[in-house]
């Protein structure tokens, strides 16, 4: 799609609510969408959303195999919830194996490259093979996540990928995602309750202090213009979709 595409069905969408966006994007894309969901809380709060209102619209999330044991509890407790298949990924050994004998298992902490260097063998490979299959793919990314993310929109265009990208929560509030699953009783991470507001691998996410950015828990040791993992970068940066058609 051009930028003159993606205009067209931001305004089509423009006045969707984020239920209506899935719908939307069911029917549109058939079996050719799916959400990725981190089992983090604004994926559990679209799951909860497919599972009322666009139940053939496909779940998968990753298995970076240094999850949270509470992680996979959520993982378990989401499927018993809801009658959804979510499809599990993990990473090719043949990225894995050669990055551990030539860094070792905790070389993401010796710099940026090598921790996305970990980040790109682990999850943007197996996301990559996923969205090869695919024509949208759904996220539960908010703009006041991170300031990497203040200037994305409800639809994206994913250059590096070569398909659609939909937002439904890009523009709700941390509050708004929590009115949400207490009013819904929706199954989420208890590492949430013990100050975990963005949950990753284990050896990279930590409780945040009060009054702490909520990515403050995530590679801690980083720079905030650097915390970013891969899913949703373009050449290096995560743009949104008319700086990355320019």
């Amino acid at each position: 799609m051009d930028a003159a595409e993606i205009t067209t069905l931001q305004a089509e969408v423009n006045d969707m609510t984020p239920e209506q966006l899935l719908v939307w994007a069911a029917e549109r894309f058939g079996g050719k969408v799916a959400l990725a969901s981190s089992l983090g809380a604004e994926d559990q709060v679209l799951t909860d959303m497919i599972a009322r209102v666009a139940p053939s619209l496909a779940i998968f999330t990753l298995d970076t195999g240094r999850l949270h044991q509470e992680t996979y509890d959520l993982l378990d407790a989401t499927r018993s919830r809801y009658d959804l298949r979510i499809d599990v990924l993990f990473p090719d050994p043949a990225d894995i194996e050669p990055m551990l004998a030539e860094r070792g298992p905790n070389a993401f902490r010796q710099s940026v490259d090598d921790r996305k260097a970990c980040c790109y063998a682990r999850k943007v490979r197996p996301l990559q093979r996923r969205l090869a299959t695919l024509d949208a793919w759904v996220t539960g990314l908010r703009s006041d996540q991170s300031i990497t993310r203040t200037e994305l929109h409800t639809i994206e265009w994913d250059a590096g990928n070569g398909l659609v990208k939909l937002n439904p929560l890009i523009a709700w509030t941390h509050e708004q995602v929590w009115d949400y699953i207490r009013t819904h009783d929706v199954p989420y991470n208890v590492l949430h309750d013990q100050g975990y507001p963005s949950i990753g691998c284990a050896p990279c996410t930590r409780a945040v202090a009060p009054g702490e950015d909520i990515r403050a828990g995530r590679w801690w040791w980083e720079n905030p213009e650097h915390k970013e993992c891969g899913l949703h970068v373009v050449d290096g940066k995560l743009k949104p979709t008319r700086d990355s058609q320019e």
